[in-house]
């Protein structure tokens, strides 16, 4: 309906009553009844601004809802071109006519109003507003106090949820609640041909509780039918409620065409569960249950699959995943994460997890229960730990149990002190392997100097280790004792220096630092040999960790050292944010004795004088520019060791291209076999509603794809479709080469009505770092955007 016009010339018989209705309007408005709370201001903020002078408008700051007070009942007012009626009982309007009480609204181009029974009929071009929802037809009769009664061939709108359609007939309930006939329901913000709508024999709306429900509904795309229910629930804004998710398929060369059809149960607003049978074409029809709750003192997740009878085993498969969480309070929690499968090629043919790049790592399923105390400087856990380990990965020892006690205490007078205990029982699956109890104690005190542009920190630290072994498997050294104790003491000195000055770069203002920094570590050699390797491995050379007493990871092995660690950082900050835009490291270590502790009896122990020369930077430029850079190089042999680049270009959401080289040597742990790869990544916009996504992994030697992924998504108003084709490993084979597979991934979500993802969404988070999803859908509009 067009804007009411004030006429500027003489009133006319027809202009005087619009005045009238006008100055109405203006009195009722004091008097309308809040339906929800509003944001509020305060103080000058909240205070009307007057724009000219004293006669002229005043700016309100934000609209405004008056709520009545106890015993008072808002004021009825009927308008229209022209009115008839008794008083206190009647009235009838005909043209333009209207009804107002509080927030409810009634127009028509004729209306009767029974002030007995509250009753009002209104005919042609009815148009109902109540509580941020709207109703259009051409016949109404409502009861105007309770919102109930009922409208022929209505067209509707919830303004809050953003959810419209049509219907033969409505029956209105209350505020909140309605009940359609023959109906159509969608959230796609358009007036005529809505992208995708359901179609049902009935419909039930609660707006309050949010939630819709379709009896013999049909869901249509583009037009076309695609699902079809009895009974469908499903939330007006989004959220959760209990009902069928929208079907998922996939395609993959091991499983061929997969579907699955998610059934979801909203228990309570902290439970839930979601039924998923899944239709595997080459297997059979595998049923996933996920059941989640949270509270404030636990939270957790239970997963279980079982596929009977698989087509290609012709044996039973399943999963279980249990994780769980507890906080007792007073500083005590607690743990259980359970994972299990039937069996060792389970991961690469049936598990949900979507992006499985496993290249030969090691498949192992944490089967774990602990209990925590955090308490000041007191941090202990007792845990119980076993790993299933699937061939032909190599199995680690459980701890079974393990006892851990932590105490630290920092700045007293200057000193930090501390001490870590430990008692572990190492059990494990392999056969004839050495297996024992490990009690370790391990003590430091260190003192810190710290003032204007230096630090110096010395430490000294013991390592005590006792060692009670229930077998000795036959790799164990000749002469293997079955108890025996290690003491180990380590001395280290940390010191540096930090210099800045102002700098201009490129016509822009920099805080350059020089930090020098030097790490001395004694630590006397001490023979090791008998002791089993339980949780110990060989540390990674970088930068974080040329900086730390000892070259092994675990409690099995100290490394004797007599080394000097010279480091020289420079970084570029803005001085306004404190932003850090660029950072350049330069590090080497210099031996002053060889290292004589080796991981395995026997191992080579020839070093240089000095370890190979570390270089990094980093930088971020503008216009969403990163690089993240590191060499190792050894001078001797004048040999690239490793190497990594790294760059980043993220000029806007959505948009973001990543490129990298990695480069290796190889060596023993390597199998002498190099990585050498080639990785670029990326998310960017094709068109307007058009996005792309891919992910190349290129290995150089091996001249074949590690990984890639080649994804589109399409976004249109009120629906998303993603496809993707993706090339990943799956594991290793009998004879130990790696091998991959192929899928092909499909996914379309309908805003506003559900969300479900069937791993290709996971597998574009996971691919290419910085990927954002698709734009989300717009909030839905406030009640005062169309205020009657």
């Amino acid at each position: 309906m067009p804007p009411r016009q004030l006429s500027r010339t003489t009133p006319s018989c027809d202009g005087v009553p619009r005045k009238r209705r006008l100055v109405a309007a203006l009195i009722a408005v004091p008097g309308l009844v809040p339906a929800l709370a509003h944001a509020q201001l305060s103080g000058d903020a909240a205070q009307p601004q007057a724009l000219d002078a004293p006669w002229g408008l005043r700016l309100a700051p934000q609209l405004e809802e008056h709520p009545l007070q106890g015993g008072q009942a808002p004021a009825t007012f009927v308008l229209g071109d022209s009115t008839t009626g008794t008083a206190d009982q009647d009235v009838a309007a005909k043209g333009s006519a209207e009804l107002r009480r509080g927030v409810a609204t009634i127009k028509a181009d004729a209306l009767h109003y029974d002030e007995d029974t509250d009753m009002a009929d209104a005919y042609g071009s009815v148009h109902v507003s109540q509580n941020g929802n709207t109703f259009v037809g051409p016949e109404a009769h409502l009861k105007v106090e309770s919102s109930e009664g009922y409208m022929t061939a209505p067209k509707y709108h919830f303004q809050m949820t953003g959810g419209s359609g049509s219907a033969e007939r409505v029956d209105l309930l209350d505020n909140e609640r309605s009940v359609f006939t023959s109906g159509t329901y969608t959230a796609c913000q358009c007036e005529t041909n809505p992208a995708w709508y359901i179609r049902g024999s009935e419909f039930d709306f609660d707006t309050g509780a949010d939630e819709g429900v379709a009896h013999n509904g049909v869901l249509f795309f583009q037009g076309v039918p695609i699902f079809g229910s009895p009974w469908l629930s499903f939330p007006l804004s989004g959220e959760r409620r209990s009902g069928l998710l929208p079907p998922v398929f996939s395609v993959s060369s091991t499983n061929g065409l997969e579907l699955s059809v998610p059934y979801y149960f909203n228990i309570a607003p902290d439970r839930d569960l979601t039924l998923t049978p899944r239709l595997i074409s080459k297997r059979g029809v595998q049923t996933q249950a996920i059941y989640r709750y949270l509270s404030p003192n636990y939270s957790g997740t239970i997963t279980g699959e079982f596929l009977p009878d698989d087509a290609i085993t012709k044996t039973n498969r399943y999963a279980l995943y249990i994780q769980h969480n507890q906080n007792f309070g007073d500083g005590f929690g607690g743990y259980v994460y359970y994972n299990k499968v039937s069996d060792n090629t389970y991961p690469e043919d049936l598990a949900s997890s979507t992006n499985q790049f496993l290249n030969g790592t090691q498949l192992l399923y944490q089967q774990e229960a602990g209990l925590t105390y955090n308490n000041g400087p007191w941090s202990v856990l007792a845990r119980y730990q076993h790993w299933q380990t699937l061939t032909p990965s190599v199995a680690p020892y459980g701890r079974e149990p393990e006892l851990n006690v932590k105490y630290a205490k920092y700045d007293v007078d200057g000193f930090d002190f501390g001490a870590v205990a430990d008692y572990s029982r190492f059990r494990i699956t392999t056969p004839d392997t050495t297996q024992g109890d490990r009690i370790t104690f391990d003590p430091y005190l260190s003192y810190s100097v710290v003032g204007p542009g230096y630090f110096v920190t010395p430490k000294v630290q013991w390592h005590f280790a006792s060692y009670d072994l229930s077998n000795i498997g036959t790799g164990a050294p000749a002469g293997q004792p079955k108890d025996f104790t290690e003491q180990v003491p380590t001395f280290s000195f940390d010191t540096g220096l930090i210099f800045d000055r102002s700098v201009r770069i490129f016509g822009e203002d920099y805080i350059q630092t020089l930090e020098p920094r030097l790490y001395y570590v004694y630590t006397p050699y001490h023979n090791q040999n008998f002791a089993p390797l339980f949780d110990t491995a060989d540390s990674d050379f970088g930068l974080a960790e040329i900086f730390t007493p000892n070259t092994f990871v675990g409690d099995d092995r100290i490394a004797d050292a007599n080394r000097l660690t010279a480091a020289v950082t420079t970084r570029f900050i803005n001085p306004e944010t404190g932003d850090e835009r660029a950072r350049f490291v330069l590090a080497q270590q210099y031996y002053f004795q060889d290292q004589r502790v080796t991981l395995e009896p026997g191992e080579s122990n020839a070093q240089a004088t000095h370890s190979d020369l570390i270089a990094g930077a980093s930088l971020k430029l503008g216009a969403g520019f990163a690089s993240e850079t590191a060499f190792q190089y050894n001078a001797d042999n004048n040999q690239l060791v490793k190497s990594s680049i790294g760059f980043g270009f993220s000029p806007e959401t959505g948009k973001v291209v990543n490129v990298s080289y990695r480069y290796t040597r190889a060596n023993t742990t390597l199998d002498n076999t190099p990585i050498n790869q080639f990785l670029v990544s990326g998310q960017w916009p094709l068109t307007h509603h058009m996005y792309g996504v891919a992910r190349f992994n290129y290995d150089m030697n091996g001249h074949r794809i590690v990984d890639g992924l080649l994804g589109l998504q399409y976004d249109a108003d009120c629906w998303t479709l993603g496809v993707g084709l993706q090339r990943y490993a799956n594991g290793v084979n009998t004879s130990g080469e790696q091998t991959s597979a192929t899928r092909f991934l499909a996914q379309i979500t309908f805003k506003g009505l559900s969300n479900v993802d069937n791993g290709l969404s996971a597998a574009f988070r996971a691919s290419v770092p910085g990927y954002t999803p698709i734009p989300a859908p717009p909030p839905p509009e406030a009640r005062f955007t169309n205020y009657e």
